[in-house]
């Protein structure tokens, strides 16, 4: 090894990892002893883990880590390269050697790719029977079990380390003989530590192949490329170039020296005879069972830390749907499902896009998860666009070459890669495979459980004695009314709480629709809570209203009152299912002094920090609420700044809303300035939309005197949508 170059190649490795767009995550460092003799046992896909990851373990550990690697890479300058930054080939006859001499003096940590080759399909897990399997890796040339040199040469290590002490004791001799053939400078601290396999899983996310700079140089300067290579560049330049996230998650540590216990392995530590290298022992058979039991443990644990992701989920359930023929939106219900999935005590490790809330699945997939999943499968005819069905294809995941699946069909390879975690499998296995009806139930139980608890959580976290209100006043509000053709979702205004439209919710309710009232995350506890929150949080408050009355009732109509108002165009203007939208004062712009000076107190705040004077800042105002029973009477600074970018947001989208518009206003609101709803009038896209000016001098015209008038201006416009839905006329 060249100690030269393996220390100025990090520099190289960490100068094109600037150039790459690959993000990666590292998880489970704890895991990795402070100590010790440590072979990485890691799941292999691309042939740049060969490079990139002893980079990265380095770094952590600011160890020396070195590679066994396919003798193939050594060729040309790649093998030069690979020769002097601590990389064996697979054929080297001196591996074994070098590996277990350099594992003894603590000169180096290793890492070895376990399945042997990469494994482009993933598929390296097969079932029998319902729940049990076995590792068998898939290649070109067949199937076979996992290799079990990594085992063999960490218990080798530990066999020899023990063997050394013994000898020291018993055997001078035998002693001296080990300490030539493995070239030990130190035999104290070959003695002082510990021989480990510390599993590791990288997970890719996406996988995506696509024509890149890195394949179009290949193609216009290599000759004869094959297509092997030209497949492996592909997918790799696109990680590279493009951008993927690979998580690498570290797990617990083997420890190899309790598997030389056994009595007959003990006797051949224990004998003082010459024993070389590669002499055959008497407890060979012995040996090759703790190998096996070795080579087991590790596979499992590198297979049950995959990093779960969405394409994974979509994968799996398209895999499993025992129709060809498949609703898109029953598709996604099924999919936000699995990916709330807690299956069980056992441990799922999932993507940081998991991590948060799934609710856009149901409603505009703004993160594109779905419809890039969606894309690729059609791409790959894996499924047939058929307007709001898909066709998928019965044989999508046994028709792919070994060397080219990653590029004719990624999608097989998604769902290959969760086999092995067994348990999640049959989760998964069984959402696909309920009927509609059960999955709706399971998503609005969720859903109204969920509200519950955020509230409860909430409020025993931010509820300020003496300030804060009753629970009453800010739990959600579900009203079930005499039928489930039409639900309403009811999103009550800023700083108040569903109590606020809970007269108009029993109205509708008493003249047969189904109500929901969600309650907007930061409201109904106290304003220090609203003081954290972003709007994108009161997006979401409403998302799961909606899709509590889409998976409850056959229609939906969305209104609200002022900042509610403008959620309910919000949702209405990115969501395709909606069947109406009523807007009661919605605040496009503000009358109200606070709102106006609110710019100048948050640049004051900026200067406060700035010069890390806390106390000096002013983070909230003196609210004078209307209904004080209901609302807060501080109003955070923070909370108006989000309430200017939702309007913002949604000025831009009024266009695209089509559906039947009801907007209400009161000509004398204090608070909100009547221009701005008559612009969010003139902005809708719809083609039957109506205006209703109130006279009175309040904010508040759902609650007090006169709130009737506004009551039955909504039922009237919930009754014409009605009309409209079964073909009557409804605007004459």
């Amino acid at each position: 090894m060249d100690n030269f170059a393996y220390r100025t190649s990090k520099y190289a490795i960490r100068a094109l990892s600037g150039l790459s767009k690959a993000q990666i995550r590292i998880h489970g460092e704890k895991n990795i002893p402070k100590k010790g003799a440590i072979i990485y046992a890691i799941n292999h896909f691309t042939r740049i883990e060969t490079i990139f990851i002893p980079y990265h373990i380095n770094r952590i550990t600011e160890k020396p880590i070195w590679s066994l690697a396919d003798y193939s890479l050594f060729q040309g300058g790649l093998g030069e390269y690979l020769d002097k930054v601590g990389a064996v080939s697979t054929k080297d006859p001196n591996r074994d050697l070098l590996i277990v001499k350099s594992l003894l003096t603590g000169e180096a940590s290793w890492v070895i790719f376990p399945e042997g080759r990469m494994v482009k399909n993933k598929k390296i897990y097969e079932r029998k029977g319902r729940k049990r399997g076995e590792f068998i890796m898939s290649s070109p040339d067949g199937k076979r079990p996992p290799h079990t040199g990594t085992a063999a040469l960490a218990l080798r290590t530990a066999f020899y380390r023990e063997r050394l002490r013994r000898m020291i004791k018993d055997s001078p001799q035998e002693a001296d003989r080990l300490v030539k053939l493995f070239q030990i400078a130190d035999v104290e601290t070959v003695l002082d530590i510990e021989t480990y396999i510390v599993p590791v899983n990288l997970t890719y996310y996406p996988i995506r192949a696509k024509e890149n700079l890195l394949s179009r140089l290949a193609e216009k300067f290599v000759d004869n490329l094959s297509e092997r290579m030209l497949e492996e560049i592909m997918i790799e330049g696109t990680m590279l170039l493009t951008g993927v996230d690979v998580d690498m998650r570290f797990g617990e540590p083997i420890r190899i020296q309790q598997y030389l216990k056994s009595p007959k392995i003990q006797r051949d530590i224990n004998d003082i005879s010459p024993i070389n290298f590669d002499d055959s022992l008497s407890s060979k058979r012995l040996m090759k069972l703790a190998v096996q039991k070795v080579m087991e443990r590790y596979m499992s644990s590198i297979y049950s830390m995959t990093t779960v992701n969405h394409d994974h989920i979509f994968a799996t359930l398209l895999k499993y749907l025992s129709t060809n023929e498949i609703d898109e939106h029953d598709f996604r219900r099924r999919g936000y499902l699995a990916m709330i999935l807690k299956p069980g005590k056992e441990e799922i490790y999932r993507h940081h896009g998991l991590m948060g809330n799934q609710i856009h699945l149901l409603t505009d997939d703004r993160y594109q998860k779905y419809r890039n999943f969606y894309s690729l499968a059609v791409e790959k005819k894996v499924i047939v666009a058929n307007e709001r069905m898909m066709l998928k294809d019965p044989d999508f995941s046994d028709r792919s070459e070994f060397h080219q699946i990653r590029i004719s069909n990624p999608v097989s390879v998604m769902a290959n890669e969760l086999e092995p975690i067994s348990f999640y499998q049959e989760a998964l296995m069984s959402i696909a495979r309920q009927p509609l009806i059960r999955i709706k139930y399971l998503i609005v139980k969720h859903l109204v459980e969920k509200a519950v608890f955020d509230f409860e959580r909430d409020y025993a976290h931010f509820a300020v004695e003496g300030e804060s209100k009753e629970k009453s006043v800010g739990m959600p509000i579900f009203l079930k009314g005499k039928s489930m053709e039409t639900g309403v979702l009811l999103i009550h205004g800023y700083m108040a709480a569903p109590l606020e439209v809970r007269g108009l919710a029993e109205y509708l309710s008493n003249i047969g629709y189904r109500v929901y009232a969600p309650r907007l995350k930061g409201h109904g506890t106290s304003p220090d809570d609203l003081a954290t929150r972003n709007y994108m949080e009161w997006v979401e408050s409403v998302e799961e209203g909606y899709a509590i009355l889409r998976n409850n009732c056959k229609n939906v109509v969305v209104g609200g009152f002022s900042t509610g108002a403008g959620l309910a165009l919000d949702l209405c203007s990115r969501v395709e299912d909606v069947d109406g939208v009523f807007s009661i004062s919605p605040p496009l712009k503000l009358q109200d002094f606070s709102a106006r000076f609110v710019p100048a107190v948050n640049l004051w705040n900026w200067l406060m920090d700035r010069v890390s004077f806390e106390s000096a800042k002013k983070e909230f105002v003196v609210n004078n609420p209307e209904n004080p029973h209901i609302n807060y009477t501080r109003n955070p600074v923070a909370g108006i700044l989000e309430l200017e970018r939702l309007m913002d947001s949604v000025e831009g989208k009024l266009e695209n809303i089509k559906i039947p518009a009801l907007v209400i206003q009161s000509n004398r609101d204090p608070v909100v300035n009547p221009d701005g709803s008559r612009r969010i009038f003139q902005l809708l896209g719809s083609e039957q939309k109506e205006y209703l000016v109130v006279n009175l001098k309040r904010h508040g015209i759902i609650l007090g005197e006169g709130c009737e008038r506004v009551y039955q201006a909504v039922g009237d416009f919930l009754e014409r949508i009605k009309l409209l839905k079964e073909g009557k006329p409804a605007y004459e």
